[in-house]
């Protein structure tokens, strides 16, 4: 044995010396070891932006670990070489620097939007393998550095919503591959500089809303149009902006900074005559009957002004009380345009008879695209529907700009300030899959809420509107998109809230809404906060846990209760059984409400699970494994026993793993595509 294995040796010394064995083995023992060193290194800058972003703990549980990418964690991803080449974390409330990330140098996707970040981004310029970078909706200020010219490879560059102030670094032309620039809505200032000749790929640009001044070159607006520039009031050039003229074209209009004043040369001064002649006689004044006169004139004249005064106050107090929508007056009998209605507000007087202030005024949770009440005053509107807590209009304002309004009815009579605090819960909460909530107004007996209009209506239309012959079925990969969508959004509520306990409380499909993009929203988060908690159970009509009868609270535990209804309506295409609404009429078609949970219980258990899906989802072939795991999600979510129910972060990571999304790091990239982040539109989101 000993001899053979002597001369096995031998063998292999001959066929390979030894110095070129130990060469090999130092060359990968080398490479293992660069390659170790850098998961380490993407790990710790990982580990250092989780505690820097998410200081209580809650957001990015399992971000734990020595190594990144072999724990898969949230939100990251790897390359198969163990590099970090992927993170996204979009609207999970993260705070704080991105300092901590500049030392990922194979990072190509960052998508943080709609976060709460802050500080300066200049240190992800050291990311120069950097080809999507995704920042809007967070408070990142500063200046844009120069040193973004050192990612070459940038493709998209999102920066808006956010307070970045200064100029354009004129280096940002060196970024020749970039296809989309977004940098509205911050507080950018100084020249625009004339990227069309230098970044010849670029289609899409938005530089809206800030501060520029001066002449904008031909080539930028000949390029992208006037429209990507609006609302910078300083800028001039060529039709349909206004003329340049030397103030404009040097210094900001006076909308954003005052232009300094310009010395003209002085005239000097007349001289004049040290001995002056005497001034002349003034003449006699006015007699006594014309001064007579006079006053009296102006005394019938002061009159007559106040009468009218008093007499339009009197018609308006008679009219304060016209609700949100009221008819103003239809147009001759015959018109082919039909009624016409505005939206008012009722005028809010305190006990001690005097008007409030800050409560006759629209509350906006946005500096930007605001408007006074008396532009929703004046605007034409249309009923959408009625609920349980109040009707809601359609108001198109006079510059084209459409919000839903929400005037509440039977809420709780609580004080201005408590109300504000309820308000801010609502509207400093912002999420793609939940509308948002762009203003309020309060009075004592009228309180009107303000939210994005959105125009796709909702999923309990998609589901049982029109049901029979001629309708178009939801298909399979829309509604459990949908109800993905709903998912993320009712989970987002839960962890904000998690440490108050704050549930929705009034989660059912006809509450699940689509924006203009077909993406799922949850509305009337908060609305529970306004009733009596003694009468919130009765009030409110989504899809009620049993341990609800005999508790009558809302709570977070019920709302996935809730949750599993809908998504068992969603697979049954059945109408789940609810609380008889007198203000909803039944839709067409609509058949006999069930006990959703307890019938699929009953089907399942006699093993004819087949019977329990929509017909309309039968037809489509290769589904049946996900209908069946979809539907263990919904049975998991009606568990009778609060406890154990699931939470919402986990019902969305199960929806996720049945429907993996597509990621937008594929080695082929395609020019053609508009857009390589679905979450992101190319226009403002909203249902506007």
């Amino acid at each position: 044995m000993h001899t053979k294995l002597c001369s096995l040796l031998h063998n292999m010394n001959k066929a390979f010396p030894l110095n070129l064995v130990l060469a090999l083995a130092f060359a990968l023992l080398c490479c293992v070891s660069k390659s170790l060193g850098f998961t380490q290194n993407d790990t710790h800058a990982l580990t250092q932006f989780r505690l820097q972003a998410d200081t209580h703990g809650y957001l990015l549980v399992n971000w734990t670990g020595a190594d990144a990418c072999s724990a898969f964690w949230r939100g990251v991803q790897c390359s198969p070489n163990g590099h970090v080449v992927g993170i996204s974390l979009p609207s999970i409330n993260l705070r704080g620097p991105v300092d901590s990330l500049s030392s990922l140098s194979y990072l190509r996707l960052l998508d943080l939007h709609d976060n709460r970040l802050n500080g300066s981004v200049a240190p992800l310029s050291n990311c120069t393998s950097l080809e999507l970078l995704y920042l809007s909706g967070n408070d990142f200020s500063g200046e844009m550095p120069p040193e973004i010219a050192s990612l070459t490879r940038l493709l998209r560059l999102d920066l808006s919503d956010n307070n970045i102030r200064g100029p354009i670094p004129k280096e940002l032309s060196k970024l020749t591959a970039l296809l989309t620039l977004r940098l509205q809505n911050n507080d950018l200032s100084g020249h625009i500089p004339d990227l069309s000749d230098s970044l010849l790929k670029l289609k899409e640009l938005n530089m809206t809303n800030n501060e520029f001044y001066g002449s904008l070159p031909d080539g930028m607006l000949k390029k992208f149009g006037d429209v990507s520039f609006s609302g910078n009031k300083g800028l001039c050039g060529s039709n349909p902006l206004p003329v340049c003229s030397t103030t404009t074209e040097n210094f900001p209009s006076s909308s954003s900074a005052s232009a300094p004043t310009i010395p003209s040369k002085p005239t000097p001064l007349p001289q004049t005559n040290a001995n002056p002649p005497p001034k002349s006689r003034p003449r006699k004044g006015l007699s006594t009957g014309v001064i007579v006169a006079i006053v009296v004139a102006n005394c019938v004249a002061f009159l007559v002004i106040t009468s009218f005064i008093v007499a339009h106050c009197c018609a308006r107090g008679r009219t304060s009380d016209s609700m949100v929508g009221s008819e103003i007056g239809k147009r001759k009998s015959g018109s082919s345009y039909g009624s016409e209605k505005k939206v008012y507000a009722s005028g809010c007087v305190d006990s001690d008879g005097t008007t409030g202030t800050d409560q006759s005024r629209l509350v906006f949770f946005d500096r930007r695209s605001q408007f006074e009440l008396e532009d929703l005053l004046r605007a034409s509107a249309e009923m959408l529907g009625k609920g349980s807590l109040g009707t809601v209009y359609k108001a198109v304002l006079d510059d084209g700009c459409t919000v839903a309004v929400k005037r509440l009815k039977d809420t709780n009579p609580c004080a201005w300030k408590e109300f504000e605090q309820y308000m801010d819960v609502i509207g400093n909460l912002k999420h793609p899959n939940i509308v948002r909530l762009r203003a309020y107004y309060y009075a004592r007996e009228e309180k009107l809420l303000v939210y994005d209009y959105l125009p796709n209506g909702s999923l309990h239309y998609l589901l049982h509107g029109n049901r029979g012959s001629g309708r178009i079925p939801l298909d399979w990969t829309t509604r459990i998109s949908l109800v993905l969508g709903a998912a993320r959004g009712l989970a987002r509520i839960h962890a904000e809230y998690s440490a108050a306990k704050i549930p929705h409380g009034n989660i059912k499909s006809s509450n699940v809404v689509l924006d203009k993009n077909g993406v799922a929203c949850i509305s009337d988060f908060g609305l529970s906060l306004l009733l009596n908690p003694v009468h919130a159970i009765a009030r409110l009509s989504g899809y009620r846990a049993p341990e609800q009868e005999d508790s009558k609270k809302l709570s977070q535990q019920a709302d996935v209760y809730s949750f599993g209804v809908l998504l068992l309506e969603v697979l049954t295409g059945k109408t789940p059984s609810q609380e008889p609404s007198p203000t909803r009429p039944r839709l067409v078609d609509e058949e006999q409400t069930v006990d959703l949970p307890k019938w699929v219980r009953s089907v399942v258990k006699e093993e004819w699970t087949a019977e329990v899906f929509d017909q309309e989802l039968l037809r489509y072939k290769n589904i049946e494994e996900e209908l069946v795991s979809m539907l263990h999600v919904g049975l998991s979510c009606v568990v009778a026993e609060a406890e154990k129910r699931p939470s919402m972060a986990e019902v969305v990571k199960m929806i996720e793993e049945i429907r993996v999304e597509q990621s937008p790091l594929g080695e082929d990239y395609d020019e053609s595509r508009n857009s390589l982040s679905p979450s992101l539109p190319t226009t403002e989101d909203g249902l506007a």
